[in-house]
């Protein structure tokens, strides 16, 4: 099966982008998961599955985790190989240092 690297949006845990494990209803398992938490350069997520973000200095992607398990999953956007290099590029959002 291919990787699917998709952008996930949650009824109240946010937005993340990373690679489907698996789907039942409203619960998905991501891996290789990070939280986009602010975006610039993009208009709207569906933007963001497609080319990305113009403005990675400006975004807040904390570090990547392993699998994260989301429950009231609103939407789920397949992402283009340009979005998910754009989304890799945007330096880690730590405090610390």
């Amino acid at each position: 099966m291919d990787e699917r690297y998709v952008i996930v949006r949650t009824y109240s845990a946010g937005v993340f982008a990373g690679l489907l494990d698996s789907r039942d209803g409203k619960e998905v398992v991501l891996t290789q998961a990070r939280r986009l938490w602010y975006w610039d350069g993009a208009a709207s997520l569906s933007e963001i599955a497609v080319r990305g973000v113009s403005k990675p200095q400006n975004c807040k992607f904390p570090v990547a985790v392993d699998r994260v398990e989301l429950t009231e999953v609103i939407e789920v956007i397949d992402a283009t190989d340009a979005a998910r290099q754009s989304i890799a590029e945007v330096p880690e959002w730590t405090c610390h240092h």
